[in-house]
């Protein structure tokens, strides 16, 4: 059979991703802070690209001119009188003088008292490294100890905890000074020397020399402010904290040395029995150990404080609610006038100009359509997602409605997957709170009546329930489906601890209080 080779034609479907699809799929999913990154991005790369001004006047050049003559005060010149040398000058309010020419760009103060103090100007907080390596500088140390206690501090936590041992510390300290230019001195060797004869050198000197010098460092350390930082464990850290409350040879060090397991699992008649005491003793000593401080350290905390801004805004008007979009910061965007008449200025433009235009022209006009797009979608999200819950926008999360992405899907005619998009990362303002989209849609769960609940509305009938329960006898999973029964909310033991679990909720146990 001879081999040839011959055209054919044919017809086929496929489903092709246009870079102009991709894009309206990737500004769907953004929030509306990630948008504004955007669309800044885009204003700055893409001349065709312009911002509307938010009170746009053109005025033209000899308009411009004739308002500036018109602003100047017709008796400025004459009002203006220069001062000689030798004219007497003692009635000139200086104090008004320098007031006008006040160079701070916020608010004036007349009085000092008014004023506010420079702590609440710092933008800066200070860090727990930074509040130890204070106290370190106050300490009498010799130049190598002040090396180990830097070293020491560089490796605790923001909980106040170290995270080395003594033997990492000790190998960290030779690397700096003044401790290398020892190790190389007593070994009788230099910079240049083999690495192995330095290697073997170093790890000697961590080991007999630094090695027994960093746990009395290590001790000094574990005396700064706050009380119980540079710990090792939790133990030692609440050994620290009952030490310097003078607590020291008490049933509560005892209680933390031996019997700290006892208390997490709150076997205070095993630990009585072991200790030769009353249970009421055992109680008295573990209220004191609860309110000791097991993250000394939080308080210097540097977590930013992360704001949410809401993409819908829902309002109750009469009977209705209605749905807003936040369109604050979000730019108002055009093609750039000068760029409108695209044949115009094709034409005193070379071909690869032309071209470039066009493709910028191009890429402007589809952010455009695809933002507006966006909003559109949103929006008949946002009015299906209030049509549906609108008892729980009336009543509150006891009568949030079980809802899928396929609900909203079939009630505006688009495919799930646009509605995964669209709720991610939107938030909704609503009477009841501030709700991320995600929120509105719950599995269900049948009740006693033949309806269905959803998840979320379980999760805080029993976190109702725990708030309401006497600490002294509180309610196990199988009690607590027992009173959700009551409430026409049938599910199993083990459905309710995967709901305590999820809100973070102790068992019984771990609840249960004794004093």
């Amino acid at each position: 059979m001879a081999i040839e080779m011959r055209q054919q034609m044919k017809m086929s479907q496929q489903l092709v991703m246009t870079p102009q699809l991709q894009q309206a799929i990737k500004l769907l999913q953004l929030s509306r802070l990630e948008l504004q990154d955007v669309v800044r991005q885009e204003l700055e790369e893409n001349p065709i690209l312009d911002e509307v001004p938010e009170q746009e006047e053109i005025r033209e050049p000899e308009q411009i001119e004739l308002s500036e003559k018109e602003a100047e005060p017709e008796s400025a010149a004459s009002d203006f009188q220069e001062v000689r040398a030798g004219e007497e000058t003692r009635d000139t309010d200086w104090d008004s003088y320098i007031d006008g020419y006040n160079y701070s760009a916020g608010e004036q103060y007349y009085d000092d008292e008014e004023r506010p103090s420079f702590e609440n100007l710092l933008t800066k907080k200070s860090t727990l490294a930074d509040h130890l390596l204070w106290q370190l500088s106050l300490v009498r140390f010799t130049e190598g100890e002040m090396a180990i206690g830097a070293e020491i501090i560089g490796n605790i936590d923001e909980d106040g905890y170290l995270r080395a041992t003594v033997e990492d510390i000790a190998t960290a300290c030779v690397l700096v000074e003044p401790f290398r230019h020892q190790v190389l001195g007593e070994a009788g060797l230099t910079e240049k020397s083999a690495a192995a004869e330095i290697t073997e050198a170093s790890d000697r000197f961590a080991d007999q020399v630094l090695k027994p010098q960093v746990l009395p460092v290590l001790k000094r350390i574990q005396e700064f402010d706050p009380v119980g930082v540079g710990a090792r464990d939790l133990r030692e850290c609440l050994l620290l904290q009952v030490e310097s409350l003078g607590m020291g040879g008490t049933i509560v060090e005892a209680l933390l040395r031996d019997h700290l397991k006892d208390l997490e699992s709150r076997k205070y008649k095993q630990a009585a029995k072991v200790l030769g005491v009353e249970i009421a003793d055992i109680l008295a000593a573990s209220k004191i150990i609860a309110e000791l401080d097991p993250k000394p350290g939080r308080m210097f905390g540097q977590e930013d404080v992360q704001y949410i801004s809401a993409d819908i805004f829902v309002h109750k008007v009469g009977d209705d609610y209605v749905v807003l979009l936040n369109d604050d910061g979000m730019p108002n965007l055009r093609i750039n006038p000068l760029y409108t008449n695209e044949a115009k200025v094709g034409r005193s433009l070379d071909k690869q100009a032309e071209e470039y235009i066009g493709d910028k022209m191009r890429s402007a006009m589809w952010l455009i359509k695809s933002i507006q797009q966006r909003q559109r979608t949103i929006f008949k999200v946002a009015k299906s997602l209030v049509k549906f819950q609108r008892d729980f926008l009336d009543r509150g999360i006891e009568y949030l409605r079980p809802l899928v992405l396929r609900d909203i899907a079939e009630d505006i005619g688009m495919h799930e997957s646009t509605i995964s998009r669209v709720t991610t990362n939107k938030y909704m303002q609503t009477p009841q709170g501030l709700f991320e989209l995600k929120y509105f849609f719950n599995s269900g769960i049948s009740t006693g009546e033949g309806d269905f609940i959803a998840s979320e509305s379980v999760k805080s009938k029993i976190k109702e329930l725990v708030d309401a329960e006497d600490p002294k006898r509180p309610y196990s999973d199988q009690r607590l489906a027992e009173l959700l029964s009551t409430h026409n909310i049938v599910i199993a033991r083990r459905t309710v601890t995967k709901y305590r679990e999820m809100l973070r909720i102790g068992s019984s146990s771990e609840r249960k209080k004794h004093f």
